[in-house]
């Protein structure tokens, strides 16, 4: 019995192994072609379609007595049809309401409002949860809250409890935008540099006055359009502090 456990059949294997590649290759090719939303910001249907791809995929590779061909243009065919959904639902406004959905206030002006819980299936505890994760304890502080269509919790608080801002202490600052990394674990990246209109002795130069002589050293090295330079050096002697187990 022992021995009938590990009875293999290394055709089977192989077939296996041949079907998972080309398998993790189309669910790659169809995700790439329905962009990061499919990962990051999933609506209703999204799920759906994303459960469907999966399920497809899973049977294809390990169910050896189906045609192979016959999952991958499956999956294919379910990758388009989304793919034509998220083009149509920019489009039109009516299908992006139809396959999307729509925002549903469930805090205006303060005020729970107990029919649009019931309408998006959330109950007080997972209000409550979902109030605290974005860091409000207190249901008093919040004056509007919405829940988004990929199932997200949105939260306006009363103006007595929002940060302060630039604006509001009238300071005049710079304006910022995104630091480019020159060199990513050692290594120098040129098309960045390129990007920032600097070449490679500048950078190096601007290194060594902070007494760096060797890329080797550098975990990480960002530029800003102000020319400064950030250094982040590689630290593999110390121990990492333990404190989220």
């Amino acid at each position: 019995m022992f021995d009938d456990i590990f009875k293999t059949n290394w055709l089977e294997i192989d077939d296996v192994v041949i079907r998972a590649f080309f398998s993790l290759f189309t669910l790659f090719f169809v995700t790439k072609m329905l962009g990061k939303k499919q990962v990051s910001q999933l609506s209703l249907f999204d799920y759906v379609i994303g459960i469907s791809i999966g399920n497809f995929a899973a049977e294809m590779t390990t169910n050896v007595d189906i045609q192979f061909l016959n999952g991958i243009v499956a999956v294919i065919l379910f990758g388009v049809f989304a793919y034509l959904v998220s083009v149509l639902t920019m489009k039109s406004i009516y299908l992006r309401r139809f396959f999307m959905g729509t925002p549903t206030i469930i805090i205006e002006n303060g005020k729970l409002i107990e029919k649009a819980l019931k309408k998006v299936k959330l109950d007080m505890n997972d209000l409550l949860e979902e109030c605290r994760v974005a860091g409000y304890f207190d249901l008093s502080q919040i004056e509007s809250a919405v829940m988004e269509v990929n199932g997200n919790l949105s939260i306006l608080p009363k103006v007595d409890y929002r940060p302060v801002t630039v604006g509001d202490m009238k300071l005049k600052v710079e304006p910022e935008s995104l630091c480019a990394n020159v060199i990513i674990d050692g290594k120098l990246m040129p098309n960045n540099l390129e990007a920032m209109k600097k070449t490679e002795p500048w950078l190096q130069k601007q290194l060594q006055k902070q007494g760096y002589y060797s890329y080797e050293d550098l975990l990480l090295v960002t530029l800003d359009k102000n020319d400064q330079v950030k250094v982040y050096e590689r630290n593999k002697e110390k121990e990492i502090i333990k404190i989220l187990e």
